[in-house]
């Protein structure tokens, strides 16, 4: 099974600056990540600060898109990994190893399905957001309706879609942080979110225009947004 673990910490800490030396000792503890955890860890990157962020909102049939993360808070999203697993406990012990989960936290989602087409280094990570309670089940009307409209946005993106998942409600998530090499576990995502992850694609643009372009094509709930964020090419 895949799981999606979205890595969180401190907004401005060391380390979260690409090209700068903290930032570099980061992407070594990283690699020291990525060499034990082998072919379990199926894809992933760092993502360039939330300044440089864009968020969508679909509005009276139009795309409204601002500046900026889909909130403000002070430990955010920094990047992402897709894990492959045999069962939660499995991923768990994966997760417990980032080392964001020692720094700040890790939102561990276990997914519907995940798929990807080409190398996504340099690419646009586009995270689709719901109110918590507007996610959709599995299996359900609502869900096959939304899946016929991804594949729609499928068709229209072509070879520049590189891949992307969708997520299991939020019931399922965990967040995973360790202190003092103690295991904390909360079911859930990080709970200040009022928006909650459910989805994401992976889209390859000549320039952040160009991807916010592509990514107000993807469907969304009515309440729903999607923060659109550039893969780091290390």
């Amino acid at each position: 099974m895949y799981y999606l673990a979205l890595l969180a910490g401190e907004e401005n800490g060391a380390g979260s600056t690409p090209g700068t030396p903290e930032f570099g000792d980061a992407v070594a503890r990283h690699e020291r990540f990525w060499e034990s955890a082998g072919t379990a860890l199926v894809g992933g990157g760092a993502l360039y600060p939330t300044a440089e962020s864009v968020t969508i909102r679909h509005e009276n049939g139009s795309a409204l898109v601002t500046d900026g993360p889909f909130a403000e808070f002070s430990e955010v999203v920094g990047g992402f990994y897709v894990l492959e697993a045999d069962d939660l406990d499995a991923a768990l012990e994966l997760a417990r190893q980032i080392p964001d989960a020692s720094e700040g936290f890790v939102e561990l989602w276990p997914m519907v399905f995940w798929r990807l087409e080409d190398e996504h280094a340099g690419c646009y990570l586009a995270v689709l957001r719901e109110p918590a309670g507007a996610a959709n089940t599995p299996g359900s009307a609502e869900w096959d309706e939304s899946i016929g409209a991804h594949a729609r946005f499928g068709e229209f993106a072509g070879p520049a879609l590189r891949g992307g998942g969708a997520l299991y409600p939020p019931s399922s998530a965990t967040t995973v942080r360790v202190r003092d090499d103690e295991l904390l576990l909360t079911d859930g995502p990080f709970t200040e979110a009022a928006e909650i992850a459910n989805g994401v694609y992976l889209l390859a643009a000549a320039d952040r225009e160009a991807a916010t372009a592509m990514a107000a094509r993807i469907p969304l709930g009515p309440k729903g947004c999607i923060e659109l964020r550039q893969i780091v090419d290390e």
